[in-house]
């Protein structure tokens, strides 16, 4: 609710150099090396992305097209992330590299935590909990890759002068916004795992 709310703001707020997030794109790219990064467009909304294993950067028409404070944010923070592919960030090639495995154990886990919860097999419930443990440790390392691509998102705008000061606080209440999000998955996450240990140990149950 807060990414939506402050999106909602901020999109109505045109930038003063009434530059959409393509033109940004467009701007920064070249001149930060990033000439392999090709741009395209996406549907939907806030499903802007980058991805390293194609150097594609997806940006939704909402932000391509149009000059608001919200869509210079998102597009610099996007470039952050290809920036961070571009110079070998070591936490955004970790997180890329156990994505296969993530992607698996998201769906495996609970079910081999329940199936061996129901049946008393020990053993199999644990291994649910270490392979959701995979899921907590991604949100984890994801905690630093968004901070890090706002941090250096925020450099570009200021960099390129594509934000006076006011505009900055404005694309720094999006990214702010954003963030929170991923924090919130931690939590979840972290909260789940911990409810999945205390059935297995006992923990919290009542005599």
């Amino acid at each position: 609710m807060k990414v939506k709310s402050a999106y909602a703001k901020y999109t109505r707020v045109a930038n003063q150099r009434r530059l959409t997030g393509l033109d940004a794109a467009r701007i920064i790219l070249g001149p930060e090396g990033l000439d392999d990064v090709s741009i395209e467009g996406i549907p939907g909304q806030l499903t802007d992305h980058y991805d390293p294993r194609t150097k594609k950067l997806g940006l939704s028409a909402g932000v391509a097209n149009q000059p608001s404070v919200a869509s210079l944010a998102i597009v610099a923070h996007e470039i952050g992330h290809a920036l961070q592919d571009n110079r070998g960030y070591a936490p955004l090639r970790l997180r890329g590299a156990i994505v296969p495995a993530v992607q698996v154990s998201a769906w495996v886990a609970p079910i081999l935590f329940f199936i061996g919860f129901l049946l008393g097999a020990t053993s199999l419930a644990w291994l649910g909990v270490i392979l959701f443990a995979l899921g907590a440790g991604f949100a984890l390392i994801t905690l630093p890759v968004e901070f890090d691509a706002s941090r250096r998102g925020l450099r570009l705008l200021q960099t390129y002068r594509l934000t006076d000061g006011r505009e900055l606080q404005g694309a720094k209440a999006v990214l702010d916004a954003a963030a929170l999000t991923y924090v919130a998955a931690l939590a979840q996450t972290l909260a789940t795992l911990l409810y999945y240990v205390s059935l297995l140990t006992g923990f919290g149950r009542r005599d």
